[in-house]
């Protein structure tokens, strides 16, 4: 079957775009400024630019993108691993079936709900669910009970009001299915987009069916999930190539259904058990390398969420909010069962070793030491504000009027139900000089009015 994504094209693309000329970068640069994305060929130069002074541009270009768009904010999540069950051989992956010395897990709905609890208790309202790839033991059925597990959960004030969910590739039907329990993005990556290194690391399992793969957003949206997510594995081939193949794949669905990916996001292949590739990356991508690549997705794709994982070290993540990102997790754990287990790293169960372990907690503090604001906003999917109605008020930079409203509400409920009084005390500061950025003057009484309605008990108040 045909699909959408042409090797050779891709290569002639960055072939031809080689070498470009300090005008030519900074004439893309400044074009980007009108938050109308990129063309291939324009990505394919960015990429391809080394020269130090225009790299620190396209940092200076990315952070304004993103500031013009989201504003200052970081949304807050985290995973939960329901199976590690799979079918799948994946080169890089611990979850992989030939894994023996894996311990397989799949957690009950009680444990789901135990599972759900923590991630409460740490003040998360937004979670991803994760589930190996076994029909036997992850099929719809089973997703379909987990997610009314989680959503069921309540401890004292919280429970989860969005959860996204990263599950095998769907047929239409089961995607109804799925639409029809509330979830919020569906999320999938491509892992890499090449093709014959797509074969060569999937070598068994219905995974190495690559059209089914990259065809399952399309089937996502035909059956109504309008909020959906795509991402590569970096370190499979040439990043490059991925940041374009990402490009045309938000490019496809932009033609096709008039709304590209809701995220993208940005995993760099990490140590797993067992993995053939564990220690041995076909194609390393460095410190800057990342930086750079994030920055030009956000240059190139100005509208879409970038999320950014806990595989990336503490540093590094601080180091990289600046650059375009406006989605991170926190406190993450990569096997079935861990946190109520409270282990920070098991590599007998996980799917791959995180490498920033700092509690929810420590990276709400340290976010905001950076200058950015923690959100745990859910407003946009529980009103409608998704696919083409969310991009109407992203595309132009009007989404963050809302964003900056929904973020205090949701950041104080974190610090009355949360929060360490050392955050507390900055987090009131914080809020205070927050509100003076809301643009209209109604909207910031009416954000003041919900603050006291918050400090009287009231909650899940937003726009």
């Amino acid at each position: 079957m045909a699909d959408f994504i042409d090797d050779a094209k891709i290569q002639k693309i960055l072939e031809k775009n080689r070498n470009p000329s300090r005008e030519r970068v900074l004439s893309i640069l400044r074009r980007s400024r009108d938050l109308k994305g990129l063309t291939p060929e324009e990505t394919a130069a960015l990429l391809q630019c080394d020269e130090g002074p225009l790299v620190k541009a396209m940092f200076a270009t990315a952070q304004y993108i993103k500031e013009q768009i989201y504003g200052n904010r970081l949304v807050m999540f985290a995973p939960l691993y329901v199976t590690n069950i799979c079918r799948n051989n994946c080169l890089y992956c611990g979850f992989r079936a030939d894994n023996k010395e894996l311990k397989r897990k799949q957690l009950s709905m009680e444990e789901i709900r135990k599972e759900t609890e923590m991630l409460v208790g740490q003040g998360h309202k937004r979670l991803l669910l994760v589930a190996g790839e076994d029909q036997n033991t992850s099929g719809m059925d089973y997703v379909e009970k987990t997610i009314k597990t989680v959503y069921d959960t309540r401890v004292g004030n919280g429970s989860i009001r969005r959860l996204n969910v990263n599950v095998a590739p769907l047929s239409v039907n089961d995607f109804i299915r799925l639409k029809k329990t509330g979830i919020g993005t569906y999320q999938l990556f491509q892992e890499t987009y090449h093709h014959d290194t797509y074969k060569k690391m999937h070598p068994s399992g219905p995974k190495a069916d690559y059209a089914w793969r990259i065809y399952a957003m399309d089937r996502a949206m035909e059956a109504g999930i309008d909020d959906v997510g795509i991402g590569a594995l970096l370190g499979l081939y040439d990043y490059r190539f991925e940041v374009l193949a990402m490009l045309y794949h938000s490019m496809h669905l932009e033609e096709k259904f008039g709304v590209g990916p809701h995220t993208i996001s940005v995993p760099r292949l990490k140590p797993a058990l067992n993995a053939p590739l564990a220690n041995d990356i076909p194609y390393p991508v460095s410190d800057h390398d990342f930086k750079k690549l994030v920055a030009i997705i956000r240059i190139a794709v100005p509208y879409t969420g970038i999320i950014l994982s806990t595989r990336e070290s503490a540093e590094l993540r601080d180091g990289v909010f600046e650059l375009g990102i406006s989605q991170i997790s926190a406190g993450s754990r990569t096997n079935p069962g861990a946190y109520v287990e409270s282990c920070e790293h098991a590599p007998d169960s996980e799917q791959f070793s995180i490498t920033d372990t700092r509690t929810q907690l420590q990276v709400i503090k340290d976010v905001i030491k950076k200058g950015f604001f923690p959100s745990f906003c859910t407003a946009c999917y529980r009103v409608g504000r998704t696919g083409k109605d969310f991009m109407d008020f992203a595309k132009p930079g009007e989404i963050k009027n809302f964003c900056i409203p929904n973020c205090i509400l949701t950041f104080k409920e974190y610090l009355i139900d949360y929060a360490d009084e050392d955050l507390k005390e900055e987090g009131e500061a914080l809020i205070e000089e927050e509100l003076e950025s809301i643009p209209s003057a109604a909207v910031r009484e009416k954000t003041i009015q919900k603050l006291a309605m918050l400090e009287q008990g009231q909650r899940d108040l937003y726009f």
